[in-house]
């Protein structure tokens, strides 16, 4: 029997720890290589662009996770530091975060080497000050964590429009919602 394909499916999730510098927040694209994801892959792997450097998710060098995974940072490179914790850390925890969303099927084994995923990852400023004192396990599992939630929220529609509809007035965005209080 043929898979159904899997053209493309977004999602983003927020996972925090109690440390501002622990929060991550991906935005994630899924979808078959042989279409618009698969195309997005390629030019943005070629297409590299100084402080927002693209990379593959592997578990350490010559490791790379399935499906084929890249990375796309949303906050530019300010220094060596910060390059150095996302392409350490939090390229090792979107790489187990992939290959946990596999083992929990919401990404079908049998799609792995068909489809590709973009994330869009958010790595808090802060890192990126040699004072910040950065616990890298808790880093590590925060961005794992979101990563694996960005991913089944994708492949599962959510939240779906009915939760949307139903809950669209109970739901504020954190930042607007300071904004009108003036703290912005």
């Amino acid at each position: 029997m043929a898979r159904k394909r899997i053209v493309m499916r977004t999602g983003e999730a927020l996972v925090e720890a109690d440390e501002a510098w622990s929060a991550a927040e991906p935005e994630v694209v899924i979808g078959e290589l042989d279409g618009p994801v698969g195309h997005a892959i390629a030019n943005l792997i070629g297409d590299q662009v100084k402080g927002h450097t693209r990379v593959w998710a592997i578990l350490n060098s010559d490791v790379q996770v399935r499906p084929a995974t890249l990375m796309v940072s949303k906050y530019t490179a300010p220094n060596a530091r910060y390059t150095n914790i996302l392409m350490g850390t939090v390229q090792a925890a979107v790489a187990n975060a992939v290959l946990d969303a596999v083992r929990a099927g919401d990404i079908p084994k049998g799609a792995v080497n068909d489809i590709g995923i973009i994330v869009a990852v958010w790595l808090d400023p802060s890192v990126a000050d040699p004072k910040v004192k950065i616990d890298h396990e808790v880093l590590f599992e925060t961005h794992r964590a979101a990563t694996v939630k960005a991913i089944h929220k994708a492949m599962n529609n959510e939240p779906t429009i009915d939760w949307l509809l139903k809950n669209q007035k109970k739901v504020g965005h954190y930042f607007h919602e300071l904004g009108l209080k003036g703290e912005l």
